[in-house]
């Protein structure tokens, strides 16, 4: 029986040098084994050392543009692509960074203008792409200039200006006022009308092409506005009505009467108005851009006495039926916005049907007696009409002693007035303008009766105004005739009752001494013009009642102008 020789101890192999190679491969195979066996059990039984590092999260591709960024000369279609299968690319056409939330690319980006493209890339399993950027510039050519015909410089007449351009198919737009055009302004179609002063300026456009430079050209017409005709008709005792005109559209006169030479701070043209005393007119004209005309003048050397009757309206009529108040005269204001001061009627014109007005029974007419009615009338429950008339835009006057002869309606709620505002009402307003209450009176009659003359301007209104009583003789009302006046002078406004020589207030500028902020308004060169109404109501009065009468008249028996 074959003997098998044990295996030698380790102390045994010192002197073996192929066994010794051998135990040491299977001491390193069995520290490997023990430290794989310490690992496997790291983290339960309390040992320590690393675990396995798990495997990297690929990045997707990053976009690519085709074709690339950079300078072109025409517009660009650019194709967005990426690397990573199944990635979706979201892309920004603004400068901004790209999110999921951005535009998702799905067909190729049309590029017409400089514009900076920014897109990421994402992909199921896959970190999002880094952002790919880029920036097409795009330099079109530019169109041609518009260039005008006749071209820019200085016109002695309306000139007609035709737009063209070189460029094949280019729209060419515009604008008249001095600002820079774009493709929302003024298509150009037909040769532009330049009747006035400005500056044109025009861009073309056409397709494929950048905008034009903006051409620019300045046209200076310098035909001045026609200067004013003056023309005058006859008043009374030598005075003139002095017309004022001018042949170029929508001019704006401006007027003085003391012999100055006029400027556009100078008193507005708005009505005829009465000349009865010495005096030289002068006047220019101005139209929107065109240069000012020259001075038109006449001068007036009428020599006409202190005291002479030199206008009047002295309401005659032979025509045996009610007529109209002479029309080159009187004109009416209408309709019931309660006239600042919450009136109740409403007024109405001569041969007015519009509800409430009746045209059959006119609120003013000259009667067969000769006299000027003016009447408030009530004809249904919570309807009140009435008339104003006014001579304003037909005839005015500045200076001289106006009287009228009237008797008034007295009861509760009516207010009677003749007054007067300035023609510059239309500029200024009121109360810039002026006013001057000639007659004033509200309610049923009293003891002792009275009127108030009063001024009101600019600082001297309402509870401020400045404002007198005229107290009737004993047995004396307003409703007799009396003869009311102003005597309006350069400097002071006086008034009276039935005695010019004994006037009961006169009003000047040192009267607004102690108002601050009041401007005396009645020597600054303009005219002013006369009303005649009845008011029904108002704040001042207060309502009707069941103790008024109506109809209620005012009537005047002649409206007069002196010199003084």
């Amino acid at each position: 029986m074959k003997s098998y020789r044990a295996f030698p101890r380790p102390g045994n192999l010192v002197n073996h040098g192929s066994n010794k190679a051998v135990v040491r491969l299977l001491h390193i195979a069995a520290l490997f084994l023990l430290t794989m066996s310490t690992s496997a059990f790291d983290g339960c039984g309390g040992g320590s050392g690393s675990q396995p590092t798990a495997p990297a999260t690929p990045t997707t591709a990053s976009p690519t543009f085709n074709p690339s960024a950079g300078s072109f000369t025409s517009a660009q279609t650019v194709t967005i692509a990426d690397s990573t299968a199944g990635a979706t690319i979201y892309y920004t056409t603004n400068g901004s960074t790209p999110t999921t939330n951005s535009s998702i690319y799905a067909t190729p980006i049309a590029i017409a203008s400089t514009t900076t493209l920014e897109a990421m890339a994402v992909a199921g399993g896959y970190n999002n792409s880094a952002i790919a950027t880029g920036t097409f510039t795009i330099n079109l050519p530019a169109a041609a200039t518009p260039s005008f015909s006749p071209g820019p410089g200085s016109y002695s007449s309306t000139q007609s200006v035709t737009l063209t351009d070189s460029t094949a198919g280019s729209s060419i737009y515009y604008t008249t006022d001095g600002s820079t055009p774009s493709t929302s302004s003024a298509l150009y179609s037909a040769p532009i009308v330049v009747a006035t002063s400005q500056t044109l300026k025009a861009i073309a456009a056409a397709s494929g092409y950048a905008n034009s430079a903006v051409a620019s050209g300045s046209y200076t017409i310098t035909a001045p506005t026609a200067a004013p005709a003056i023309t005058t008709s006859a008043a009374l005792a030598g005075a003139r009505i002095v017309t004022l005109s001018d042949a170029s559209s929508n001019a704006t006169i401006y007027y003085s009467v003391d012999g100055s030479t006029p400027t556009i701070s100078s008193q507005v043209y708005e009505a005829p108005f009465l000349v009865a005393s010495n005096l030289t007119v002068n006047a220019i004209a101005v139209s929107a851009g065109l240069a000012p005309s020259g001075v038109s003048s006449q001068s007036f050397n009428l020599g006409i006495a202190t005291g002479t009757l030199v206008w009047s309206d002295e309401f005659s009529n032979t025509s045996g039926a009610n007529a109209q108040p002479n029309a080159e005269i009187w004109g009416y204001d209408t309709g019931n916005s309660g006239w600042g001061n919450a009136e109740l009627e409403d007024y109405c014109a001569w041969g007015s049907n519009l509800s409430p007005c009746s045209a059959s029974s006119p609120n003013a007419y000259v009667g067969t007696d000769g006299y000027l009615h003016v009447v408030a009338q009530y004809p249904s429950s919570g309807t009140y009409t009435s008339a104003r008339l006014k001579t304003e835009g037909l005839f005015s006057f500045q200076y001289g002693r106006l009287e009228v002869r009237a008797s008034l309606p007295e009861g509760q709620g009516l207010w009677p007035a003749i007054w007067l505002l300035g023609n510059n009402l239309s500029t200024v307003n009121w109360p810039a303008c002026g006013e001057q209450d000639m007659v004033e009176r509200v309610n049923s009659a009293s003891t002792p009766d009275w009127n108030e003359g009063s001024v009101h301007g600019n600082g001297f209104t309402g509870s401020t105004g400045l404002g007198t009583n005229f107290d009737f003789p004993s047995g004396q009302n307003a409703a007799g005739w009396h003869t009311y006046g102003m005597i309006w002078k350069p400097g002071s406004v006086a008034y009276y009752v039935d005695d010019p020589s004994n006037p009961y207030v006169t009003y000047t500028p040192s009267s607004l001494s102690k108002l601050s902020g009041a401007v005396w308004p009645f020597d600054a060169g303009q005219s002013n013009f006369i009303i005649i109404n009845v008011a029904v109501g108002g704040d001042w009065p207060g309502s009707p009642n069941a103790s008024t009468i109506f109809p209620a008249e005012m009537q005047v028996d002649y409206v007069r102008i002196y010199t003084n």
